[in-house]
């Protein structure tokens, strides 16, 4: 539901700008403008599309485009969002990021020659996607010398390690329709991988690794010293476990809902089958994001030090205890409303909802850094 009344105190000005998230079981906005040099929270919602699609709340929907046009003029109404000026998420499922190896050329050549190369892990034409790419900066592995100078320890950079990200063309025009028909100025589109790394972590040297929970998959982003190294999707999520309490305790999907956000994992003895059918389910999430996990360290050879947990899903009542269990780590929700300046008597709240937001926040941060 948006949570627009309590924001009515905010004054909104030219400067602010608008995030977007629209996943497969809701759309996300957030709005922030930049005042005293500083990000502050102007407004943001939520709006669940299984109604739009004739399903429950919390189910993965597949609307046609109209729908969700509908649904984001709606929530833009009921969040009271004042600003036109935005960009939007494009879901990871819409895209194809995938690391690649090139020889050590200079920059001019690299552009002839990676476009050619990615054809190689592109499953469709490269004239049918927008293809961009960044070179991965290697570890610092250089050692003093008595001149003061530095000296490699290794031979000669032979290769560069390269992330080519490519969109689908057909993605792009979905998402500028959308944006256009909710009478909005969308100037970039970002796949959402990039938007909960800017807003849900911090710069460092660690290897992180961002489970990100959402109704129909959970996503896996390895991230080191602020770049991603590596991503991986789990075909489960929170529907699952929706999915998974409606059999096992004969009750309506809606109820099945209810139960999961109301209880989630309980200790007491009377909730001991729900218990034990949640966790049915997070042990396979759990399972899969270990391995992947330990193949990291095992091929990189380093430990990762952090889970951040980000999506809706990973709100469930118990799930960042079974979480820190599972990984033998440090794991901690995603905060991203830290990075924005807000009301105090929100804080609760926002922390409550933040991992929620992650993606959209993300967003609003980049647009916010383009009027700089």
């Amino acid at each position: 539901m948006p949570f627009s009344d309590i924001f009515k105190i905010f004054k909104r000005s030219d400067t602010s700008v608008l995030g977007i998230d629209i996943g497969s079981s809701s759309i996300k906005v957030v709005q922030i403008k930049k005042k005293k040099g500083r990000a502050v929270l102007e407004t943001y919602g939520e709006l669940s599309l299984g109604p739009y699609g004739g399903v429950e709340i919390g189910r993965a929907t597949n609307l046609p485009t109209e729908k969700i046009i509908e649904g984001l003029i709606d929530l833009v109404k009921e969040s009271h969002v004042t600003t036109k000026k935005c960009g939007i998420a494009v879901p990871l499922s819409s895209s194809l990021v995938t690391f690649i190896k090139m020889p050590a050329l200079d920059n001019k050549q690299l552009v002839q020659m990676i476009p050619i190369e990615a054809r190689k892990y592109i499953p469709v034409p490269i004239s049918e996607v927008l293809l961009d790419w960044w070179i991965i900066p290697k570890e610092d592995k250089s050692v003093p010398v008595e001149t003061g100078m530095e000296q490699s320890s290794s031979s000669e950079k032979k290769d560069v390690d390269v992330m080519v990200v490519a969109i689908h063309n057909e993605a792009i025009a979905k998402y500028r329709d959308i944006t256009a028909k909710a009478s909005l100025d969308s100037s970039f589109f970002e796949i959402e991988i990039f938007s909960t790394i800017r807003s849900s972590l911090e710069q460092g040297i660690e290897s992180v690794m961002v489970l990100d929970m959402g109704a129909g998959t959970t996503k896996l982003y390895i991230v080191e010293r602020g770049v991603l190294q590596s991503s991986h999707t789990i075909n489960r999520g929170s529907q699952d476990i929706t999915l998974a309490i409606s059999r096992s305790l004969s009750k309506e999907v809606n109820d099945a809902e209810n139960l999961k956000r109301t209880i989630g994992l309980s200790a007491k003895p009377e909730d001991k089958q729900l218990n034990e059918t949640i966790t049915l389910t997070l042990d396979y999430i759990f399972y899969e994001a270990n391995r992947v996990l330990l193949n990291y360290q095992k091929k990189n050879n380093k430990d990762i030090s952090k889970v951040v947990l980000t999506g809706g899903g990973v709100l469930l009542n118990g799930f960042d205890e079974m979480a820190r269990k599972s990984f033998q780590t440090e794991v901690v929700l995603a905060d991203p409303f830290s990075k924005v300046q807000t009301p105090a008597f929100l804080d609760e709240v926002l922390n409550n909802a933040g991992p929620e937001f992650a993606v959209a926040l993300g967003i609003a941060l980049r647009k916010l850094s383009e009027l700089e």
